[in-house]
């Protein structure tokens, strides 16, 4: 053992290092270190002791010990969270659950449609043995090969198939998970209607690990669409962009499985400063889309929606050009673009970033208002703006003014914040729409949402978790 034992009683750090073997209970700093800061690095946390449990019994008996003795569990996946849910604090006496190590595929149906996984697989391994079933599992975000399916359940993830195929809650059968008493709630059905009672596993998708350890899920998948065509499209305007996603709506109904909205600094910022990044288009627009349409029946049939989709756009000047994927490079061109934007902002130096959703229809009027009240509380300042546009969830960040200074500019983030927030709520939208609450929005949702719906969640947190040791100073 080394120092970082010296937060938790050394004995209390043996008993729980006996349960999963030595080799996985990790008290050395250096091997701690990775568990310890998120990906944007707005938090970092102290530990005793990581634990890497092998089997639900293994955990079982980690969260019993748990209970018994009153030690806080931080469960943690891939460790790609964005609001800081998989953290722990500062403290040092929390202890971090990393569910690694559960990552096996237990069973591929093909006649059910149904995958059953452990929480530990990695989100793009199991796209991946879809894909050799001729299965589609269609759950697809930027940080894919590292993200396991445990934090997408429990984050309730969403990334650009939602509109089609809806967040990961809408993916999940059933579930596996260990409560914070070291009792097995296995619920791993293949049911797709079951009216027995309360949904109990809708209560652990998306709890950020508040109330229980997600260990196994039976997710769906779909067949492999036989057709698939990606497009990318200039626009004059963001109310060109909606008129033209009601559009491709009408025209392509379910074969329309992506629309994505990017604005022209993003697409700048791409173009500066993402390598390998290809212009998709000879000139420049105020805003792009990025649209894919999949097809059960045929290939045939993917590209005659997709040319008339875009061939009636640009005949109604909703769009003024557009080009579509000659081949599946250019198609994974097309997205790549879209999915290193977040990282091409970097470079522009200090950003405040949220994940809003409002209701399609007001995507237009939210942009134009959010602008101005961020020019208010910040002159100068950059909107960067991008996201889901079919299903109203947009990634409104915002990068410091050209010759700012960051400290200065992040020191105005609850500013910001508030403003964009404010404007969200005005349109009846949410703070959060696929990143979740963690410690990022904690304090604003419990400020900001009925008072009804913050004392149901205590409830149901007290109820879950009588000693407090889930995940605490988390989501609420």
């Amino acid at each position: 053992m080394t120092d970082a034992a010296l937060f938790l009683d050394p004995g209390l750090v043996r008993r729980f290092a006996e349960i999963v073997g030595e080799r996985h209970a990790l008290t050395d700093t250096g091997d701690i270190a990775p568990y310890l800061i998120e990906p944007r690095g707005l938090w970092h946390g102290r530990t005793s002791l990581v634990l890497r449990p092998g089997s639900v019994d293994e955990v079982s008996r980690i969260m019993r010990l748990a209970t018994e003795t009153r030690t806080p569990i931080v469960p943690q996946g891939g460790n790609t969270g964005l609001v800081g849910a998989q953290v722990p604090d500062e403290g040092g006496g929390q202890v971090v659950l990393s569910l690694s190590r559960l990552n096996r595929i237990h069973e591929l149906d093909l006649l059910s449609n149904t995958v059953t996984v452990e929480a530990g697989v990695a989100l793009q391994t199991l796209q991946e043995a879809a894909a050799n079933a001729d299965r589609l599992f269609p759950l697809s975000l930027a940080a894919q090969g590292s993200c396991q399916i445990g934090g997408n359940l429990s984050s309730n993830a969403g990334g650009t198939n939602v509109l089609a195929y809806g967040n990961a809650r809408d993916l999940c059968l059933g579930v596996e998970v260990v409560l914070p008493t070291g009792e097995v709630f296995d619920d791993l059905r293949k049911l797709k209607k079951d009216n027995t009672g309360y949904d109990l596993k809708n209560l652990f998708i998306g709890a950020e690990g508040t109330l229980g350890v997600i260990t196994a899920a039976v997710l769906k998948l779909f067949p492999t669409p036989k057709g698939r065509e990606v497009a990318f499209a200039g626009l004059p305007s963001a109310e060109a962009a909606l008129a033209l996603f009601g559009m491709a709506a009408d025209r392509a109904g379910s074969a329309l499985t992506a629309f994505e909205l990017i604005g022209q600094r993003p697409y700048d910022y791409t173009l500066m400063h993402a390598t390998g990044a290809v212009r998709p288009l000879a000139s420049d627009w105020p805003w792009y889309v990025l649209m894919e349409i999949s097809s059960g029946r045929s290939a045939e049939d993917a590209r005659g929606l997709t040319e008339d989709i875009l061939g009636a756009a640009l005949e109604a000047e909703l769009a003024g050009d557009a080009v579509i994927a000659a081949s599946l490079a250019q198609a994974e061109a097309l997205w790549n673009f879209r999915e290193v934007l977040p990282e091409a902002q970097k470079p522009e130096g200090a950003s405040i970033k949220h994940d809003i959703s409002v209701p399609v229809a007001s995507i237009p009027a939210f942009i134009e208002q959010a602008a101005a009240a961020v020019e208010r509380v910040s002159p100068g300042a950059r909107p960067v703006c991008f996201g889901h546009m079919g299903d109203g969830n947009l990634h409104y960040n915002i990068s410091r003014p050209v010759d700012g200074d960051d400290a200065a500019f992040l020191a105005q983030y609850r500013t910001v914040n508030d403003a964009v927030h404010e404007i969200v709520r005005s349109f009846h939208g949410s703070i959060s729409a696929e990143h979740g609450i963690g410690q990022l929005k904690r304090n604003e949702l419990i400020a900001t949402a009925p008072p009804v719906a913050i004392d149901l969640m205590r409830r149901l947190k007290v109820a879950f978790d009588p000693a407090g040791i889930m995940n605490p100073g988390k989501v609420i």
